[in-house]
Parts: C-alpha cells; sequence; structure tokens
C-alpha cells in the first residue's frame, strides 16, 4: 500500500542541482536507509516532503491521509514549547470528552438530549482510543525510558535539558504519536549504545513506513529492508541492508566497469580504424567510422554516468613507518585507575588495569556519562587539573610519541587552508601533500579550502589526515566518526587498520569497531573489563553475567568466530608487513654484496669469494620466493 510516492523532484542551490529528478514509492511497512555525502541534499528532501521547502520541479504525494512525521538533527527546528510531552490533539479530546461528560452528569433529564450527548462522548472515546490516547502515557514512558530519559517523564520545563536530551526526548514523543511515516534524520546522533539498541527493536517491529537519514551501517543492517543512496543529485535503490548494499553496489561497479573498459578499448580501435581510412583516402568509410565514433562517444558517456560519482577516489592505502622494537611490546600500562568527584558519593570508575601493546587496537566502550572520554584524557595526559578525584598510575614509554584527537578539533590558525595546515604540520612535499588529502576527501579546489570554511566532518577529516601523517606511536582518537559520512568512515577504517602504532579508541560505531578493535573494554558497573570483540560486551552486558575472555573464544557463535578472526587476521597482518620490510632490507643488502663479487670476476676473485656469492645467491632465491608468498597473501 502505497503512503508517499515522489515524482521528478527536482531541487537546485545557486548553480548545483542538489537533486535531479528523484522519483521513488514509500509503501506501508517499508524500512528504508536513506544515504549519501554530507551535502548531498538527504535533509533537503526531508524537508521538501515534510512540506518546510518548495522544490523547484516535481511534486510530492501524500496517499489518502497519510501522516507524516519529521525528526530534524537540527534542534532550533524542533518544537518543545508547551508544559506537556502529550501532543495537541489528545489535549484537545481530553478536554472534550470531560466537557461532555460533565454536561451528561448535569443533564436535566431530558432522554433526547442525554442520548445525544451519550453518542457523542462515545464517538469522542473511540477517536481517542484509536488515537492512541489510553495507553500514550505508559508507551511515552516506555520510549523514555528506552532512549535513557525515564526521569524526564512528568516534567514540565524542558529549557535546562542538553541539546542531546532535546532531541531524545522529540524522537520519543514522534514514535509514540505513531504516525504513518517516520522521517528520522541521524535519530541515533547523541543516543548511547544501550538506546540505539532499544530504537532498533522499536523501528523493526514498527506498524507503519520509517523512512531514515544515518550514517549508522550496524543500525541499517539491523532495522532497513531498503537502501536509497543519493549521489550526485541521483538516486539508486538496493534491497536489504548496509552489507547487502554493499554487495550489490561492488558487483554493479565491477560490471559496470567492465563494460566502460570495453567500450574505452572499442572507441580506441574506432579512432585508429577512423584514421586510418583518413591515411588511404577512403573518404566515404572514414565518414562510417565517424558516425560510429559518435555513437561510440555517447554510450561511453553514458556507461561511465552510471557509475558513483566518488568512484576509485574512496581510496586509502597507509604507508606504515618502520618503528623500532617487538609489535608485541607493553608500551602503555594501566594500574588501579578511579576516579571520583568532589560531590559525588560513588566513583565515575574505579579499579581500571589494562595494557596496550605497541600495535594494538584498543575501543573503549560503554554507556553515555560512564566515563570514556575522561579516561582517554588520563591515558593521553589531557586531564588537566579538573581530574584531581583521579588515582592510580599511567605508565607510557619514555621514548613513545603519543597523537590526540579530540570530539571538537581545534586548529591554531582557522585561516589557514587545509593544504598549508598539512604542510605546516609535517615534512612533506607538494605532490605527496595533495595526494594525501585526496585521499581524505580533498580533490582539486577543495584542498585549498579554508579552515574556518569547513563543516564539522571535514574539520575532522583533515585533523585525521595531519595526525596520521605526524605518525605517532600511540594514538588518542575520541568518537573520531562523529560528522562523518559512510565514505569518510570507511577511508578512517582503511587507515586505522594499517596503521603500524597504537590507537586507543572511544567510539560508539559499532560497525567502526567491529572492523578495527583487536580489543574491546567496556564498561558496566563503574569498572570496565577486557572482551576480545565488541559482540562479547554486549552480550555481557545483556546477561549481566561478565565472561572472562579466556572462556569467550569458546563459545561456538558465528559473530564470535568471525570478530575474533578479524582480530586474528590484523594481528597476522601486520606481522606480514613487518617480515616484507625486514626481507627488503636484507635483499638490498645482498644484492649489494653481490654487486661487489661480481666486480671481482674479472680478475682478483677467490675461492672464497665464489662460496660467498653461491651461498647468497641461494639466500637471495628464498627471500625472493619468500617475498612473493607474502605479497600475494
Amino acid at each position: 500500500m502505497p503512503l508517499l510516492t515522489l515524482n521528478n523532484i527536482t531541487m537546485n542551490f545557486g548553480t548545483r542541482r542538489i537533486l535531479d529528478g528523484v522519483s521513488f514509492r514509500v509503501n506501508k511497512g517499508d524500512r528504508i536507509a536513506f544515504i549519501g555525502d554530507n551535502g548531498a541534499g538527504k535533509s533537503t528532501l526531508f524537508k521538501i516532503i515534510k512540506g518546510t521547502i518548495t522544490p523547484d520541479d516535481g511534486e510530492v504525494i501524500l496517499h489518502g491521509n497519510t501522516i507524516a512525521g519529521y525528526l530534524s538533527q537540527n534542534m532550533d527546528e524542533q518544537d518543545l514549547s508547551g508544559a506537556s510531552l502529550k501532543p495537541s490533539n489528545l489535549i484537545d479530546l481530553e478536554l472534550k470528552i470531560e466537557s461532555v461528560s460533565a454536561k451528561i452528569t448535569g443533564a436535566s433529564g431530558n432522554d433526547s438530549d442525554t442520548a445525544r450527548l451519550v453518542e457523542e462522548l462515545s464517538k469522542l472515546q473511540s477517536l481517542y482510543e484509536a488515537s492512541g490516547g489510553y495507553d500514550y502515557e505508559y508507551r511515552l514512558k516506555d520510549a523514555l525510558a528506552g532512549l535513557g530519559l525515564s526521569d524526564i517523564h512528568g516534567r514540565d520545563d524542558f529549557t535546562g535539558l542538553s541539546g542531546g536530551e532535546k532531541l531524545r526526548v522529540c524522537l520519543a514523543r514522534l514514535i509514540v504519536d505513531r504516525p504513518d511515516i517516520l522521517l528520522l534524520d541521524e535519530p541515533t546522533n547523541h543516543l548511547d549504545m544501550e538506546a540505539v539498541e532499544w530504537l532498533e527493536k522499536f523501528l523493526s517491529s514498527y506498524g507503519g513506513a520509517v523512512f531514515v537519514i544515518t550514517h549508522d551501517r550496524h543500525f541499517i543492517d539491523q532495522v532497513a529492508t531498503r537502501v536509497i543512496e543519493l549521489d550526485a543529485g541521483h538516486i539508486t535503490e538496493y534491497k536489504g541492508g548496509y552489507t547487502d548494499y554493499k554487495e550489490q553496489k561492488e558487483h554493479f561497479i565491477k560490471s559496470q566497469s567492465l563494460v566502460t573498459k570495453a567500450l574505452e578499448e572499442e572507441l580506441a580501435h574506432q579512432l585508429d580504424v577512423k584514421q586510418t581510412m583518413l591515411s588511404h583516402r577512403n573518404i566515404s568509410g572514414y565518414h562510417q567510422r565517424e558516425k560510429m565514433v559518435s555513437k561510440l562517444e555517447e554510450k561511453l558517456e553514458e556507461a561511465r554516468s552510471k557509475l558513483p560519482s566518488g568512484y576509485a577516489k574512496m581510496s586509502f592505502t597507509a604507508q606504515p613507518l618502520e618503528r623500532t622494537g617487538r609489535s608485541d611490546r607493553i608500551i602503555l600500562q594501566a594500574k588501579d585507575l578511579a576516579l571520583k568527584f568532589d560531590d559525588c558519593d560513588v566513583p565515575l570508575f574505579d579499579d581500571l588495569s589494562f595494557e596496550v601493546t605497541a600495535d594494538e587496537k584498543l575501543f573503549l566502550a560503554g554507556p553515555n556519562g560512564c566515563g570514556k572520554t575522561t579516561l582517554l584524557k588520563l591515558l593521553s595526559g589531557h586531564a588537566g587539573e579538573k581530574l584531581k578525584g583521579s588515582s592510580g598510575t599511567v605508565l607510557v614509554g619514555s621514548a613513545q610519541s603519543m597523537g590526540y584527537m579530540e570530539q571538537f578539533v581545534p586548529f591554531d590558525d582557522e585561516e589557514l587552508n587545509c593544504f598549508d595546515e598539512l604542510v605546516s604540520r609535517s615534512d612533506i612535499g607538494t605532490t605527496e601533500a595533495r595526494t594525501l588529502l585526496a585521499r581524505f576527501g580533498f580533490k582539486g579546489d577543495d584542498a585549498f579550502k579554508k579552515i574556518s570554511m569547513l563543516s564539522g566532518g571535514e574539520r575532522s577529516r583533515l585533523y585525521l589526515c595531519c595526525l596520521l601523517r605526524e605518525n605517532p606511536d600511540i594514538l588518542f582518537l575520541d568518537e573520531p566518526t562523529n560528522h562523518l559520512d559512510i565514505n569518510s568512515r570507511e577511508i578512517l577504517e582503511d587507515a586505522i587498520k594499517e596503521y603500524s602504532g597504537a590507537v586507543v579508541c572511544v567510539s560508539h560505531d559499532r560497525f567502526f569497531i567491529d572492523k578495527c578493535a583487536d580489543k574491546v573494554l567496556g564498561f558496566k558497573d563503574r569498572t570496565a573489563s577486557l572482551y576480545d570483540s565488541y559482540y562479547f560486551y554486549r552480550k555481557a552486558v545483556q546477561t549481566d553475567t561478565a565472561v572472562p575472555v579466556a572462556e569467550e573464544t569458546k563459545q561456538e557463535n558465528e559473530n564470535t568466530v568471525r570478530n575474533v578472526n578479524r582480530a586474528q587476521e590484523r594481528k597476522e597482518s601486520a606481522k606480514r608487513r613487518q617480515r616484507i620490510a625486514d626481507i627488503e632490507k636484507e635483499t638490498s643488502k645482498l644484492e649489494a654484496e653481490q654487486k661487489e663479487l661480481e666486480a671481482k670476476f674479472g680478475g682478483s676473485c677467490s675461492s672464497d669469494d665464489l662460496k660467498r656469492y653461491e651461498e647468497n645467491a641461494n639466500k637471495l632465491s628464498a627471500l625472493y620466493d619468500e617475498y612473493f608468498s607474502l605479497s600475494e597473501e
């Protein structure tokens, strides 16, 4: 059953066309994830559907009496006026029911008047029931509790709430109102993991349609039955969740790339033939080939247009700098860490002890307010004077360099452009700097945008670009995927996976954690324990019994095996990279020695030299075989 139809929606911002003939339909029961780069026009399309923006062309059709409820990610657009979270239509119905009930009680005994009032009351009560009035308070209380706001119910003043709390209140009120279509713009922002998991379960069983803008890939896998991607003004639809979308898109790109390559080769061939015809004065044949070339050029242009606009731009291959020492050596050690603020009776966290090795990727996970960011500051030395209630010790190797990225990244000079910022912070040439910036999404003129003009996501990408180029031994990252779209998150993940140093990272992005973490330090009941994966951590929390790491690996579960194997694969990959580097050094030395020995062959070559030459040749042969074998892996 169709609830919403969009026909040929077109929208221009100045000279830029952000929506170019967008058409699709939303049916009852659909759960659609709407994805695309930041600034692609996703929020604009939602506002067009809601009616707050008028498109340049096209129409929006809400079929029948369809009601669309809209949650904006911008808190300035949210309405929390009034002293009640109950919607005005229910309040109006309650007043009418109360008024009619009072009239019935005070009726003079006229049977016809009483019958009319009773009938009116019955209709009002039926409408109130159909609108969810009788269980509204229960459902609202449940939604607020699920979103981590159990103490908000019954409150009549919302001015003192934080931006994140206001967003969650608006989300709770919206989903309890049960509109036919939920239009949710980044609903997981400001939600901790427990709240996101509750929202996933709620939306998965929602009776109407769900249309959600999100960069949370795990959320998409859990909720979505369709994915719509907006790219360069056009949409492409995919069946299933994020994992399905990736497989379908990669298959399409692969097949479309083959079509494009075949057309390019045929075009090159026909251009050669055309030139041959001209050189042989075969004018009629030349004109025939000219027409064929023109048709091929049209087909090639059409084939290229079907490839994503960002095709082949989102690639990052880290070039890990050589580090001395064993990769499994301990470079950071925390012992008996605790923190208790003066105005609190209980500690924020207590009795935390763990270690980080030279190439380990440790992720801190837990609910909002458990102390993840505070712990990160303690470990990195960025705690300052505020944390006087802390105790315990943090030991960091004296020779270890550290890099730190907080949630809101600062730059010393906002008037510098991206290129100048990168060059000023590292010993890097112009070509390498432009290449590195391009890998982080700053292509062409974007490399020379002023920092003051960058969006939140662009600032994060630039800061990460500079930080990774500085190549510290330990990276401390606080929610680095905030403000990043999916493509940018994948750039970051590739960079972190290939990074040769240690990483300690706070994150609520479950897809990011699964892909990059070797271990998860999961918070629970004012302490934290090490887990082999995020899956194990959440299982321990949900069952309320922590499972020791050694026992977890014995559990037979597909997710378990997958996550453990990922960590092992990363470790094996790091060992292979280190071995390849060692082989390159050893072969360079042996090859240089062979050249010196070869120079003696014409004159003063001894038997020892010949023996040495043969031994080196055998070593080189074995090293070459090992090198190519490791490279193939």
